[in-house]
């Protein structure tokens, strides 16, 4: 009997022990789900976009950047456009307007690291070969400028303006045949483009083909009144035709009076030959008061 009961008591005992195991299993979990609710209460809920999303803010940023350019603030235009880039580094587009930005505010060496990454992203953006071009040329490199541009223009033969650009430096150089081979190529995709018919004149004059050189210049006036082709006909027509070229002289300085100003047409590439001609234009006294008053303007 004695055993019996020990043996029952013991049965029990073990019976509890399991109960109470069960309770306190319950009572952990319970308490891990209750803690578990409050942790959630009191850490905040963060939204991290998906790539896409991050993709298109940037794109709108560029756009942004590039909008703040074109009306000229050029600081904060740069510091959107690094934003932008700053979130999708993967992109060619935003990385030339990087670039561009960079250069409006003559962080050239800046700029040139830009267009290479854009260029590590797409090598055949041609775009980007002129755009380096561009750098060059301010830079006063010009070995560089015209590499870039003949690369570029393997791509996109049909870019007018950097053939006629390629043109530009070749008169730069004074090799004044390849110039006029490009200007005539830039003009056979645009037919009216005065700008590179006007450089042909400038060419024409330093190789003493003066009657050239005045047709170049009447053509290019006739597609646009321009300063540039006024003033170089006027030189051309100053010992044949002086009444004509005053008129033409008195006409482009009020147009522009910068082009009073030796340096200034430097700047539009005028050889040496014609500025000695417009130089002994300016002598003439009908011109006098013209020239004072375009230096006025200029000053």
């Amino acid at each position: 009997m004695e055993k019996k009961h020990k043996s029952g008591a013991k049965t029990k005992i073990e019976n509890m022990n399991k109960y109470l195991t069960r309770i306190l299993f319950f009572s952990i979990l319970s308490g891990h789900i209750f803690l578990t609710k409050n942790l959630k209460a009191l850490v905040p809920y963060y939204y991290f976009p998906e790539t896409k999303n991050l993709k298109q803010e940037a794109l709108s940023l560029g756009k942004q950047a590039y909008q703040l350019l074109y009306f000229g603030q050029i600081k904060d235009s740069l510091n959107l456009a690094k934003l932008a880039v700053k979130i999708d580094d993967k992109n060619e587009t935003l990385w030339t307007i990087l670039a561009e930005a960079q250069l409006a505010n003559k962080l050239y060496e800046e700029g040139l690291i830009s267009l290479n990454n854009a260029q590590e992203i797409n090598p055949q953006n041609g775009e980007i070969y002129f755009a380096k071009s561009t750098i060059y040329l301010k830079q006063s490199k010009i070995k560089k400028a015209k590499d870039s541009l003949q690369s570029g223009i393997k791509i996109i033969p049909e870019n007018f303006n950097a053939i006629f650009q390629l043109g530009n430096i070749y008169l730069m150089e004074k090799n004044y045949e390849k110039a006029l081979k490009e200007f005539d190529n830039a003009i056979k995709i645009k037919k009216d483009f005065w700008q590179a018919i006007n450089n042909k004149g400038l060419a024409y004059y330093e190789l003493n083909k003066i009657n050239l050189s005045i047709i170049s210049f009447k053509k290019a006036i006739s597609l646009e009144e321009n300063a540039e082709p006024m003033l170089a006909l006027a030189s051309c027509l100053r010992t044949e035709d002086t009444a004509k070229a005053i008129f033409l002289a008195k006409k482009a300085l009020i147009k522009e009076p910068n082009y009073v100003e030796y340096n200034y047409r430097k700047e539009q590439l005028w050889g040496e030959k014609l500025q000695s001609s417009t130089t002994k234009l300016f002598e003439n006294r009908e011109l006098k008061e013209e020239i004072f008053f375009a230096k006025t303007k200029i000053n």
